[in-house]
């Protein structure tokens, strides 16, 4: 069996593991960049390291350094060693056969996505791996929520047992405190066979300080002292060095180490997607065409998702001018959040938000809504903390669900949003911060998730939420009252009015109303027949009613 380590500027390397007894055994170096050693191994699982002569200007002069192997797709949780697998002379991952690859998933259009960390997902102690199984227990909760589509918080390997992930250490190895590459198969594929996309969080800007590539050669890998100019809040580790070009190997080290976690993710695990970190501090929309060309080699036929998080949002990243699918809409949050906590917001800025092609995005899926996500607080907290509680807090909740689930665009639910999880962020990403899944056995909650659940269905069943078709047919900004319509050409429209103010209207009158007949109040499931282009509607405060209208 073949060990290689790609380090085209060291001086030596060597091998060391279980079937050596921890002795070295020296690597050749070839022209192509790599180093190589053959051993003959019986079958069986083996731990391994490698040592290497650094170039890193941190370190001595040619200084050995112990590394895992960076191309390294399983680590023993115990010894923090790699693990390889040998099977009559090869190297296999695992023996998992997949069952559900033919099941057919819904089109990126179609998605309603649910975020979730792993460990906070589903609790337990941080040192067991048991996080990949233990999901798969609650997948058929997620079914009878009705989302269609899971983004994992990063899952590859970081140091610890418990931290967000976004300090990335070793780029083609599950997490193992969540369980082993074989579980995380089982999670995707029983993800699968319930007709439920897994798209993964991809942190492709920066590192954690203890990258075996960042020990290998820093410079070769790396920016040696920059980052995005005028960001330094945004500063989270050692950057990859994007524009670095080996003219002897031809070759972009970045864009090629990048290009093979990306294609292993999609090979190997199945995924339905990818989220891209940090894409602005990135800053290089030539990768990002290039690398999703690459990907898209590989993905085939089957439904695909790739997203940018760009903080602030524009739609210049996306296609056609862009090089993404989707990115997080941003905007949306920062200003419905701002309407639901009574600050001044003007209606011009909020039809924006809700209404992307205004803001040059062209399609359904070019933008992902949220509420909230792990980045931000949940909306009960931030309501909570303005002295908002009960069911004044529930009002504005189910309102802010209500637009989401009817605006254009895909709707992203932070986990525990639909149930009313109200603890804070912690306050630093190595904090456990478990769901309080007791929560769904109070009334008040289980209200909540059951609206969820009801605004979800509507989402999915009602064509006209589909398309890009928005119009504002009445507002009014001093009583606090914005009325649209969704349509598509075959008969599907509704109709979505909010009123975001204090103060309940119990005869609010609409003008030019799209057309009278039999309209369908789903929210309360109650018909009501319209019979004027001005009728009169009830409003209680800070409510939104759906109309689908049933005979036009």
């Amino acid at each position: 069996m073949e060990f290689k380590l790609f380090a085209p500027y060291n001086e030596a390397a060597a091998l060391v593991g279980s079937f050596s007894d921890w002795q070295a055994v020296p690597m050749q170096k070839g022209e192509d960049g790599y180093f190589r050693v053959t051993l003959d191994l019986e079958d069986g699982i083996y731990q391994y390291k490698l040592r290497v002569q650094s170039r890193s200007w941190f370190l001595k002069p040619d200084e050995w350094v112990e590394i895992n192997d960076p191309y390294m797709t399983e680590m023993d949780l115990a010894s923090e060693n790699g693990i390889v697998h040998v099977k009559a002379g090869q190297q296999i991952r695992d023996t998992y056969v997949w069952k559900h690859d033919d099941k057919p998933l819904p089109a990126n259009a179609e998605l309603v996505m649910y975020e979730l960390h792993i460990a906070d997902f589903v609790g337990g102690e941080a040192e067991e791996p048991d996080k990949f199984a233990r999901a798969i227990e609650k997948l058929d909760y997620l079914v009878e929520l009705g989302v269609n589509a899971i983004e994992l918080m990063p899952i590859t390997e970081y140091a610890g047992n418990y931290r967000w992930g976004y300090m990335v250490r070793y780029y083609f190895a599950p997490e193992s405190s969540y369980g082993s590459p074989e579980d995380l198969k089982r999670l995707i594929d029983e993800c699968h066979a319930r007709g439920i996309r897994v798209v993964i969080d991809a942190i492709y800007n920066h590192t954690d300080d203890q990258s075996p590539l960042l020990l290998i050669d820093r410079d070769y890998w790396y920016y040696h002292d920059r980052h995005y100019p005028g960001d330094d809040a945004n500063y989270w580790g050692p950057e990859f060095n994007y524009e670095v070009y080996d003219e002897k190997l031809d070759i972009r080290p970045a864009w090629k180490f990048i290009a093979e976690v990306t294609c292993y993710w999609i090979q190997e695990y199945h995924i339905d997607g990818i989220r891209y970190d940090a894409v602005r501090q990135l800053a290089n929309y030539d990768f990002f065409r290039w690398l999703i060309q690459e990907a898209n080699q590989v993905v085939g036929k089957k439904p695909f998702y790739h997203i940018a998080e760009h903080i602030p949002d524009t739609s210049d990243i996306v296609l056609p001018d862009g090089p993404f699918e989707g990115c997080w809409h941003e905007s949306f949050h920062y200003l419905l959040r701002g309407a639901l906590l009574a600050e001044p917001i003007e209606f011009r800025d909020l039809r924006t938000a809700i209404a992307a092609q205004q803001q040059g995005y062209p399609q359904t899926s070019s933008v992902i809504n949220y509420v909230a996500t792990h980045d931000q607080e949940h909306l009960l907290v931030e309501l909570g903390d303005r002295g908002i509680f009960g069911q004044p807090a529930l009002q504005r909740v189910k309102l802010a669900v209500t637009l989401q689930m009817t605006a254009p665009g895909i709707p992203l639910l932070w986990m525990g949003d639909e149930f009313g999880q109200n603890t804070h962020k912690t306050q630093t990403v190595s904090e456990p911060n478990p769901l309080d899944w007791s929560l769904l056995k109070q009334d008040w909650n289980r209200d909540l998730f059951q609206f969820y659940q009801h605004l979800i269905a509507l989402r999915k069943q009602t064509p006209a939420l589909l398309t890009e078709n928005i119009e504002f047919f009445h507002e009014n900004q001093e009583s606090q009252v914005l009325v649209y319509t969704r349509w598509n050409d075959t008969g599907s429209r509704v109709v979505v009015i909010a009123n975001l103010s204090d103060e309940p209207m119990p005869g609010y009158t609409l003008s030019n109303f799209p057309c009278n007949g039999i309209w369908h109040e789903w929210v309360k499931s109650t018909d009501v027949e319209i019979g004027s282009d001005r009728p009169t509607i009830g409003l209680d405060k800070w409510e939104a009613k759906a109309l689908i209208l049933r005979e036009g």
